[in-house]
This record gives C-alpha cells, structure tokens and sequence, in this order.
C-alpha cells in the first residue's frame, strides 16, 4: 500500500460487503415502511445502487472505490434505461423478484438519484480505507 496502511484480506472485505448489502436492504424496507411517496421513491432509488455498489464489492473485493460505484451506476443507469422497452415490465408481470430487481416503468429523476447512491457507497469506500 502506498500509505503504508495493511489492506483488510479479500474474505473480511466480502464479509464487509455481504453485511452491508443486508444493512442496505434493511434500510430500503424500513424507509419503504416509515415512509411514503418521493422520499421513500427516491431513498429506495439511491438504495438501489448502493445494494449494486455492495454486491459488485462482494464479487470484486480488490475493486477500487470508483470502479465499484461506478460499476454500480452503470448498472443502475442500464437497467433504467431498459425500462424504456417493455420487456421488464412483461417480466415484471410475472415476478415479484423480476419487479424488484427490474422496476417496470422508466422514470427520469431514477438516473439523478442513482448517481447519488454511487456518490454515498464511493465516499464510504473511499473512508474505508483501502483494500488489495
């Protein structure tokens, strides 16, 4: 490490990163129960990328702190922009789990908010010191 710091080993980091995807969908339930309309939309969108950011964490713990949020963005953004056909709404249909991974309805104020979860899930990577 250039800074002399001793990065965590890759399993504590998928550790970290499996515990913080569980903490984030936590929250996005407890936001979605305590509350309602933009605020919880919107919390659930930011959310929404930094349970992607966490998750590609856990696939690539070596990953630095922007490719991981931006990784994380660019799939938020991709799936966003799917909605623009109809095929995760078809899938939506049918699946609960397609509905929540896959949304069905395209909405523009989506890309601000999930630029603000990449932002969030890169300044606590980016505090929580480096890793490989």
């Amino acid at each position: 490490m250039r800074d002399g710091r001793t990065a965590p080993g890759r399993g504590r980091v998928r550790v970290l990163a499996a515990v913080a995807a569980v903490v984030t969908v936590a929250a996005g339930l407890a936001v979605r129960a305590g509350a309602d309309g933009a605020v919880a939309k919107y919390a659930g969108s930011a959310l929404y990328t930094v349970l992607l950011c966490a998750l590609v964490v856990l696939c690539a713990p070596r990953a630095r702190p922007l490719t991981a949020a931006a990784t994380a963005l660019a799939l938020s953004w991709a799936v966003e922009f799917a909605q623009l056909t109809d095929v995760p709404a078809r899938l939506s249909a049918d699946s609960t789990a397609a509905r929540l991974v896959l949304g069905s309805t395209f909405n523009a104020p989506d890309l601000f908010w999930y630029a603000v979860g990449a932002a969030g899930a890169w300044a606590v990577l980016r505090v929580s010191g480096p890793r490989g």
